[in-house]
């Protein structure tokens, strides 16, 4: 064997005696936890990986469910100099679920969450401090629109449609703090009208004018107690 051959030998047995001889799990004069960090599950299968310094974490953070250790069910991002982090969900075959940022504790900005196949959209949200607020999209498998809402610090508000796998209108409704409020309309699957009126509260209030094959065939109007009753 020659010298070059002996000291890459050397080098490598080097490198790996120092890489087994890692220390896991441990904290700096302050009590701070540093450099790479275990937990186990009870059933011995790992439970996450990740890594510190001087008491946070950076770089990914891995967690993994106790009964399978082939795939990570959460990957834990964390972004440099900053309490955000990355967070990706995945079945325990490794498909993604649903993914966002979070600060601490709390969802911020906009999530994803996908079908069974990992890969097309589901729904879309947005959070501001853990609390849904702004665009709310909800999908069909072939990606089609079958829901657009809005919300306001955690409830419905404003304008939310909703349609059919044919992408036709079939309800167009109005919100305010989580109940009807406003303009309703309903529409059969082929798109012709069905009803339209007034909510208030959560009650139809006033004129409410019906439909058959998309021609006015009655106009009611409904007072709330007939509602509450």
């Amino acid at each position: 064997m020659n010298k070059i051959a002996l000291s890459i030998l050397s080098s490598l047995f080097l490198f790996c005696s120092l890489f087994a001889q890692e220390k896991v799990n441990q904290v700096n004069a302050k009590g701070e936890r540093i450099g790479v960090w275990e937990k186990f599950y009870e059933n011995k299968r790992i439970r996450y990986h990740g890594q510190f310094k001087n008491g946070k974490e950076v770089g990914v953070f891995k967690y993994y469910s106790p009964v399978s250790s082939d795939f990570p069910m959460v990957l834990k991002t964390f972004k440099p100099n900053s309490d955000e982090a990355l967070v990706q969900h995945f079945t325990l075959k490794g498909l993604p679920e649903s993914e966002g940022k979070m600060k601490g504790k709390e969802r911020i900005g906009k999530w994803v969450y996908y079908h069974k196949d990992g890969k097309t959209i589901l729904i879309e949200e947005n959070y501001k401090n853990n609390v849904l607020n702004g665009e709310f999209k909800v999908f069909y498998e072939d990606g089609k629109l079958t829901k657009l809402a809005h919300f306001k610090d955690g409830k419905l508000h404003g304008n939310s449609k909703k349609y059919s796998p044919k992408s036709i209108l079939i309800e167009d409704v109005n919100y305010v703090n989580g109940e009807l409020h406003g303009f309703a309309a309903f529409y059969e699957d082929n798109g012709n009208l069905k009803q339209k009126g007034m909510y208030e509260e959560d009650l139809k209030v006033g004129p409410w004018e019906f439909f058959e094959d998309g021609e006015l065939s009655e106009t009611k109007e409904i007072k709330v107690w007939e509602e509450k009753d």
